[in-house]
Order: structure tokens, then C-alpha cells, then sequence
């Protein structure tokens, strides 16, 4: 009977002979090109041997650049080349990567070999990930791991992505912001107008101009002079502003073409940009620099003013909320809402079919009513 072939990457029976210079350890090995040699180590004693050749085994591995991934890789240095091979992705999920790799995935798995990434080992990781931060970021904890994973699938140091078998992190129940009424978004502006520290921060035509569109606070901030055509009655969405770590308040592009879109504003929020401007640069910066406004230091100002005002549930997405549910009140179509908002449907043939940049969403004759 034939004797069976060995496995890429392994080795047969270790023999051990008498040599003058003490002892000679010999096996088979056969190499990643197919072939098997006979790899041996000498040394003074049978057991020095042994472990001489055991050393030469484990760091036999396939010829490469020098950069290739193996079993005995680390975490750490698989996760360098991983993240350095990212392509395609936005500077938020770019910065989120790399936050989940430093704070969650490196300090706990950076040590760890490829090879010793198991099913168990990285379910109990990510339990108590959930248990400490909670399932969302847990669930991009795992997406990162498994991005890691099967890079090294790739590169063979793993025959199957470890990933796929842990088990499924819940998500957490949100409640789902409110839509103010059209009495409410009034008491709102009137409230902010009137507020001495609002008026500091630029918030009363900030909210004006969500309420009149629908936008996140990030795209709001990102709008400037150039995207407003006060003769058409029209803003373009072309961005919104991140903070990304090394570089600072940035605008970067949408993740989808459903973000990039040209809406029509009511009057109303026409005749409030007209009074502000038009200028250079920004139509909303920052109050004291004048350069790019801070999205999360407007979340909180937006925070500590519903506060005060008595609606400490209520967030600034409660202003997109709202348009949305005015829309669908005055029976515009769900088609309309997603073009207003800047969201993506899941049918790809309405995606590719449907115009998503048209300003006619119906939105701005609805909105006059809150002027």
C-alpha cells in the first residue's frame, strides 16, 4: 500500500541518529511548492536535536516578500497589514477601525497567534466587549476581527474565518426618536431666539435650517455658501463634517450616492440665508473660529438646550424625524422622504433607475408650515 502524501506545511516521522558531532535529527518536510525534502538539525544530545529540528520546522515556511501572514503571525502584526490594506472606506469608518483595533482588539488579542484565534477564544472576547461597551460596538469589534481573519484565510495561516461561528451578538432595543408636531418645532425656534446662550452659539437658524430640510447635524455643518443657489431656492448635499484623529474637523464625501442630492428649501429658510449672508466658507462655522463646526459639540448644545426647554428625551434627530412624518402626513410618497433624507433603498434597481439627486421631493411646500 502506498504510503500516504503528506500535507502542505507538514512533516513525517523525526528519526534520530548517532553522528560524530553528537546526535542528527532527519524528517520529511514537504515544502509549499509541492515538493517534500529531508530537512535535519545536529546537535551534542538526542533531545538538543530533536528541539533544533522542531525550531527549523515551525519557521519553514512558504517563500514570500517578507510581509506574508502565517500561523505563528501575531494579532498585532496581522492587524498592521490589515488595516494598511484597507481601501474604499469613508474617514468615519476609517477612525472607527482604528479606535475598535486600540481600544478593544490589541490590548486583549495582540499577543495571540494566528493560529491560536479560536471560535471560543474570540466569543468570550466579544462577550465581554458587549458586556463592558455594549452590542453595537461589539458587533463592529467582530466585523474588524473577522476583516482580520480573513486576511489570514487568505494567506492560509487560517483555514476558516473563526468568525463565522461565534455567536450572535443581540442587539440592543432603541427607542425610536419622536417627531415633534409643527406647535412643538415653533415653540422651539421661538425658544432658542430668545435664549442668550443659544443666540452665542448660533443655534436658533442652525435648527431652522434642519427642520427645513431634514439634514444630520454633521451635513448641516458641512453646507457651505458655494451649495446654496438662493435665485433657485435650492442647497446640495455634497458632505458632512467628521472629526478624524491626526487631521481634525474634515468634510467627507457621503458613504452612498443617495447622500449626494439637491433639495428645495421653503421660503421661509431662503429669506433666514439671505439675512445671513450669502459669504465665503461654511454657512453655519463655528461661532468663535469661523471655520468648520464641530458636530458632537453641536449634539450637546442641542442637548442641554432641549433640557432647559423641558424635552431632555428630545435629540436632534427628532428635527429629520419630523420632516419625514410631515411628508407622509401630507401623503408624499416613501420614495420622497428616502430623496429628502438622503437614504438608501434596498432595491438596487430603484437605486440605479430612479433619479435620487432630483430637488422635487415635495418636502419644501409641506415645510412652509413651519415658518
Amino acid at each position: 500500500m502506498a504510503r500516504p502524501h503528506l500535507e502542505l506545511g507538514t512533516h513525517g516521522r523525526v528519526r534520530v541518529y548517532p553522528d560524530p558531532a553528537g546526535y542528527r535529527a532527519v524528517c520529511l518536510y514537504r515544502d509549499w511548492d509541492g515538493a517534500t525534502r529531508q530537512v535535519q538539525r545536529q546537535a551534542k544530545t538526542k533531545g538538543a536535536a530533536e528541539r533544533a529540528l522542531a525550531v527549523a520546522l515551525r519557521d519553514r515556511g512558504r517563500p514570500g516578500t517578507g510581509h506574508e501572514i502565517t500561523p505563528d503571525t501575531k494579532v498585532a502584526d496581522l492587524a498592521a497589514k490589515w488595516f494598511s490594506e484597507l481601501e474604499g472606506k469613508s474617514p468615519s469608518t476609517m477612525q472607527a477601525y482604528r479606535d475598535r483595533l486600540d481600544r478593544q482588539v490589541l490590548p486583549a488579542l495582540g499577543s495571540v497567534r494566528v493560529r491560536e484565534l479560536s471560535v471560543g477564544l474570540l466569543d468570550r472576547h466579544l462577550a465581554a466587549v458587549r458586556a463592558s461597551h455594549g452590542p453595537a460596538l461589539a458587533k463592529m469589534t467582530k466585523s474588524v476581527i473577522s476583516g482580520m481573519c480573513g486576511l489570514a484565510c487568505r494567506h492560509d495561516a487560517l483555514k476558516a474565518n473563526p468568525c463565522r461561528d461565534v455567536a450572535r451578538i443581540p442587539s440592543q432595543t432603541r427607542r425610536a426618536p419622536r417627531a415633534l408636531t409643527a406647535d412643538e418645532v415653533r415653540s422651539v425656534r421661538a425658544w432658542l431666539s430668545e435664549d442668550a446662550t443659544a443666540r452665542e452659539r448660533d443655534m436658533p437658524d442652525l435648527v431652522a435650517f434642519m427642520v427645513a430640510t431634514g439634514l444630520r447635524i454633521g451635513e448641516a455643518c458641512a453646507v457651505s455658501w458655494p451649495d446654496v443657489d438662493l435665485d433657485a431656492d435650492t442647497v446640495t448635499v455634497t458632505g458632512t463634517v467628521l472629526r478624524v484623529k491626526g487631521q481634525g474637523l474634515v468634510v467627507s464625501q457621503p458613504k452612498s450616492m443617495a447622500g449626494e442630492r439637491v433639495l428645495e428649501l421653503p421660503s421661509w429658510c431662503v429669506a433666514l440665508l439671505r439675512r445671513r449672508g450669502p459669504s465665503s466658507g461654511p454657512v453655519f462655522p463655528a461661532p468663535r473660529s469661523r471655520k468648520l463646526r464641530d458636530p458632537n459639540n453641536t449634539r450637546r448644545a442641542l442637548r442641554e438646550a432641549f433640557h432647559a426647554m423641558g424635552m431632555p428625551g428630545v435629540t436632534s434627530h427628532a428635527f429629520r424625524k419630523t420632516v419625514a412624518t410631515l411628508m407622509d402626513e401630507a401623503g408624499l410618497s416613501a420614495r420622497s422622504a428616502a430623496d429628502q433624507l438622503g437614504h438608501a433603498k434596498p432595491s438596487v434597481t430603484q437605486d440605479v433607475y430612479y433619479g435620487r439627486r432630483r430637488r422635487a421631493t415635495g418636502a419644501a411646500q409641506v415645510l412652509e408650515q413651519l415658518a
